[in-house]
């Protein structure tokens, strides 16, 4: 897991789910790694999980990002488009 930003109305986390420890056995059967990102929307104490195809286009942007250097303004408001998804509330477990 590793926190890719957090502001006072957003965190973002990317999930490595199936990531491979370094002395944990290899499963028998090949496992199919399911990455993908949680979004957080402070605000509404709710959250996303975003894998598969989701996933793919969010590091699209995120790579999109690497080279362009957004501003927090802009950062936020995409992060606003998917907080509409935000169906989870958030607990502490």
């Amino acid at each position: 897991m590793q926190l890719l930003y957090d502001s006072d109305s957003f965190v973002v986390v990317q999930i490595h789910a199936n990531a491979p420890e370094a002395c944990a056995p290899q499963p028998a059967v090949p496992q199919l790694a399911r990455h993908g990102f949680e979004i957080v929307d402070k605000r509404s104490g709710k959250e996303v999980y975003l894998d598969g195809s989701w996933a793919e286009m969010f590091q699209q942007r995120l790579s999109a990002w690497a080279r362009d250097t957004p501003t927090q303004e802009e950062v936020e408001d995409t992060l606003e488009g998917y907080s509409g998804l935000a169906m989870t509330p958030v607990s502490l477990h």
